[in-house]
């Protein structure tokens, strides 16, 4: 086995077949890891084990592993990351393709206000959020902050929902054209 090639947690040249089952023994017990818990798991002279130790580097070499396990665990971690936001944005598009198709066949004078308002505020928000707008607190139709529909007059209110629904109207009749 060349040495310039393998892994420090590999076996090394000269180190024996035991020799190396003791240091993968060690290096196996991860953060606690202790000479004398691999002689007694092994049933080996802690004299014996120690001496290997200090020849074949032990301690580095259970360095260089515990870095590499590390390394290995975080590129999962990432890669596993990847995988969560590629099935979530295929959800997503498989979810807007259905509430697309929803939306078309979606008559305005049905909604009630609060439905009407809460589609028009949503969609809103998609579209300056589409264009990388960070999200506010804006109201879609004219600028105006947004107000708590329960706190708005009835007048205020019936008012807001006819401005909103004329122009979910003419939004909708561009979109047939």
């Amino acid at each position: 086995m060349a040495a310039s090639r393998a892994e420090p947690w590999e076996r090394h040249d000269g180190e024996s077949p035991q020799a190396f089952e003791a240091f993968a023994a060690y290096r196996d017990l991860g953060p606690a890891r202790s000479v004398t818990k691999v002689a007694r798991e092994l049933g080996k002279s802690r004299t014996l084990l120690s001496r290997w130790s200090r020849q074949y580097a032990w301690v580095i070499r259970a360095g260089a592993y515990d870095r590499e396990q590390d390394r290995l665990f975080l590129a999962e971690q990432h890669q596993a990351r990847r995988d969560i936001a590629r099935r979530h944005a295929k959800l997503a598009q498989a979810f807007l393709g259905k509430a697309v198709v929803r939306l078309q066949n979606l008559d305005p004078r049905e909604l009630t206000p609060g439905e009407l308002l809460r589609y028009f505020q949503v969609a809103a928000e998609i579209e300056r959020r589409a264009v990388g707008e960070e999200p506010t607190t804006a109201d879609a139709a004219d600028g105006a902050e947004s107000a708590d529909v329960e706190a708005l007059t009835d007048e205020e209110r019936r008012s807001r929902m006819e401005m909103l629904r004329r122009e979910l109207e003419r939004r909708l009749s561009e979109d047939d054209r």
